[in-house]
């Protein structure tokens, strides 16, 4: 079968970047456009990321107002931050005045804040500004700094008739209609309205006849991670938003939960690899620094602990000094081991779905790393018997202690994790380094230890 090119996804070439600059820099305006003009503002937003800023800022100015706010919100901060510094407060607005409230919002607070007001001032649509002022009062990690104001509510007392009246002068200000909510006079929410039910009900009936109670919603003070886990759990494209009263302030879609999902998957990702703050490839040599030093010297210490334990033991150790080969082996297992467990646990914990009985799930780990202990030590034990030519006696040694290392991982990695999350502690914090470098310290110290008392040295 022959496929369709309007299949095919869009693919920035290094041809294309160049043609924009080289039209940018000849100022030929019809033919920018004439290229921009099928192209996706997503699309947009990539190339002007690939080109200098002088020239992206003279592409944005060139776009109409509509176009020019959707690239704006897809580039990358940084970028973005640069492009509107070049901008007066009036044209920001114009910009501004084109987004949702929540992504207005979302830019505007990128701005400094002798600038925040100026540009609000601008804007022509008052309800759209004092909206967006609103909303500036919320702070990023709650449900409140999410929401977006523009929904179709109706009130319970209406008729169908007039129902469907003012669903569509609200429906020219909302980019995609999720849901159609159902508030009291007081404007507090009480349920929700089905298309189906709206088609089919007689024009004079009331929409407190037909409308269903129930209606899933979230706190306006609602951590933005516990919103994502309902939306989640649910599967909701939207969910409305209200404050201790019920009455209904705005409501968050599927899009801005999905940037809170990848947020939250990188900051835990550069926790799981001991990176303390939320930092970019392109970032500043000290602040990249500052984020990997903490726990790189974490990781030297506990390196420095197991030199000194093995120091401790190697002048003792006399015709079992081929021990010392296979610390790497010992360190290398409790690491990998450890960093799986705490995997497993965050992971848990973070989609709602571990066993809330601590000693169960201490149990299971426990038997879990049993079972895959025996099975590395019994390979280990073959390995180093007939590949290595080490004693019997020091085998065995050798598969006694990777069983304990491996059990004192798993349990190591499942309590830290759980520990850290009843304190208050982001739990990501306990895998990558800390689990790593506390698992290496004392799988070498078991390590000698079960070879001190089964070697007698």
């Amino acid at each position: 079968m022959e496929e369709n090119d309007d299949n095919i996804q869009f693919k920035i070439s290094d041809e294309l970047i160049e043609q924009v600059e080289q039209l940018v820099e000849s100022r030929d305006n019809i033919r920018i456009l004439d290229i921009l003009d099928d192209i996706h503002h997503a699309d947009i937003a990539e190339i002007l990321e690939d080109i200098d800023i002088e020239h992206a800022t003279y592409v944005i100015k060139l776009l109409d107002s509509v176009k020019t706010a959707e690239v704006l919100m897809e580039l990358d901060e940084d970028t973005r931050e640069k492009i509107l510094a070049t901008l007066s407060s009036k044209e920001i607005a114009e910009e501004i005045e084109e987004l949702d409230t929540d992504d207005a919002a979302d830019m505007i607070s990128e701005l400094p804040e002798e600038r925040q007001q100026h540009v609000i001032n601008h804007i022509e649509d008052r309800e759209h500004a004092q909206d967006i002022k609103d909303l500036l009062r919320y702070a990023d990690n709650v449900a409140g700094g999410l929401m977006a104001k523009e929904l179709v509510k109706v009130n319970e007392n209406w008729t169908i008739t007039q129902c469907v009246k003012e669903m569509r002068l609200q429906a020219e200000e909302v980019t995609r209609v999720h849901s159609i909510y159902v508030v009291d006079d007081n404007d507090k929410l009480i349920g929700r309205l089905s298309l189906k039910d709206l088609l089919i009900a007689s024009p004079r009936t009331h929409i407190s006849n037909v409308y269903i109670p129930k209606v899933d919603y979230v706190y306006v003070n609602e951590d933005v991670e516990e919103v994502a886990n309902i939306m989640q759990k649910y599967d909701l494209e939207a969910i409305p938003v209200v404050d201790k009263n019920q009455i209904l302030l705005g409501r968050i879609t599927i899009d801005d939960i999905v940037d809170v999902i990848r947020e939250v998957a990188e900051k835990d990702y550069q926790l799981a690899a001991g990176i303390t703050r939320d930092v970019e490839a392109d970032d500043s040599i000290w602040k990249l620094t500052k984020a990997r030093l903490p726990w790189l010297l974490i990781g030297m210490f506990g390196g420095l602990g197991a030199a000194s334990i093995i120091n401790t033991f190697s002048g003792a150790m006399g015709q079992y000094i081929i021990l010392l080969s296979f610390v790497p082996l010992i360190q290398a297992t409790a690491g990998n081991v450890g960093v799986q467990s705490s995997a497993i646990v965050v992971q848990g914990l973070a989609n709602n779905t571990m066993d809330s009985n601590l000693l169960r799930q201490l149990f299971k780990e426990f038997t879990l790393g049993l079972v895959n202990g025996v099975a590395i030590a019994l390979i280990a034990l073959c390995v180093t018997h007939f590949a290595f030519h080490t004693p019997y006696k020091v085998s065995i040694t050798i598969a006694m202690a990777l069983i304990a290392v491996i059990v004192m991982a798993a349990i190591i990695g499942t309590f830290i994790p759980i520990l850290l999350e009843k304190r208050g502690v982001d739990p990501a914090v306990a895998t990558g380094p800390f689990i790593t470098t506390s698992n290496d310290v004392f799988g070498i110290l078991i390590y000698f230890l079960i070879a001190k008392a089964m070697l007698g040295f």
